[in-house]
């Protein structure tokens, strides 16, 4: 995986932020000794010293990883100076001197501004490399972009063919901001699907390599999470097939009208 950018084939390990009680840091070793180099960390994931510590015991070369993290709302709440000193506890749980992307988590009502002009004023000192925002609506977005001087590079949220809220990537794509998907896979629960299990038998593959290669072909940045080495190694083999068109338009079928509007609640 490229390193330096953030590419539409970028793979987070899984596990980084693991409730089923499997060791983050066995399972961050495991996803790097299988290939992967892109760690979605998070503040609120509560382990950020296990994938320090993962890092640290690996021997891989910091160059070579990507290294992502979020400040959540508790700490956004109290502004500025509190999300530029929890940046710092990261990077020294991650064992680091830099992040190579820093987000927003979530757009706290007014207090994410403030959020923000701290993650750009972090970017200025040289501290990360790009910064951006997580489950921020249009709305939230066109409430803060009055306020920003570095457009955000990216915005993480859930991105499956069960919720494919179109206007809302395409809104964010248009203004150059990438959309990175979290729960790809929909935590397991579309793998059993039969529309998406015919699509993956058409192509001899898994449904969660369907899944993954719908949003790569969508210009969507990929991260999906197991504790499992296996699934890691099948969930990365994403790039050498193709979803055919109408393959494409079946899955961009699968959300609902009362998924979205189950969304908005």
């Amino acid at each position: 995986y490229t390193v330096g950018e953030i590419p539409a084939s970028a793979s987070a390990a899984g596990g980084v932020g693991s409730t089923t009680g499997a060791n983050p840091k066995d399972v961050v070793k495991e996803a790097l000794e299988v290939g992967y180099r892109f760690l979605d960390c998070a503040q609120f994931y509560g382990n950020e010293k296990d994938v320090g510590a993962a890092i640290k015991e690996s021997g891989i070369p910091r160059e070579e990883l990507y290294l992502a993290s979020k400040v959540w709302g508790d700490v956004i709440y109290e502004g500025g100076a509190a999300v530029k000193k929890q940046f710092e506890q990261t990077l020294s749980d991650l064992g680091t001197d830099y992040l190579d992307v820093y987000l927003v988590h979530w757009p706290v009502p007014v207090k994410h501004i403030e959020a923000y002009q701290a993650l750009e004023e972090l970017k200025q000192a040289g501290k990360v490399r790009s910064i951006g925002l997580s489950n921020y609506t249009v709305e939230d977005y066109e409430e803060l972009k009055p306020h920003t001087a570095i457009p955000p590079a990216i915005n993480q949220i859930e991105v499956n063919p069960f919720l494919y809220r179109k206007k809302t990537i395409e809104h964010f794509q248009k203004a150059g901001v990438a959309i990175q998907a979290y729960r790809p896979l929909r935590q397991g629960k579309a793998l059993q699907d039969p529309k998406i299990m015919e699509i993956a038998a058409k192509y001899g593959k898994t449904a969660s390599q369907v899944l993954g290669r719908w949003l790569l072909q969508k210009q969507i940045i990929y991260i999906p999470k197991s504790e499992k080495k296996a699934r890691m190694k099948e969930n990365a083999q994403v790039l050498d097939f193709e979803l055919a068109a109408d393959d494409m338009a079946q899955l961009d079928t699968m959300t609902t009208a009362q998924a979205l509007q189950d969304f908005k609640e």
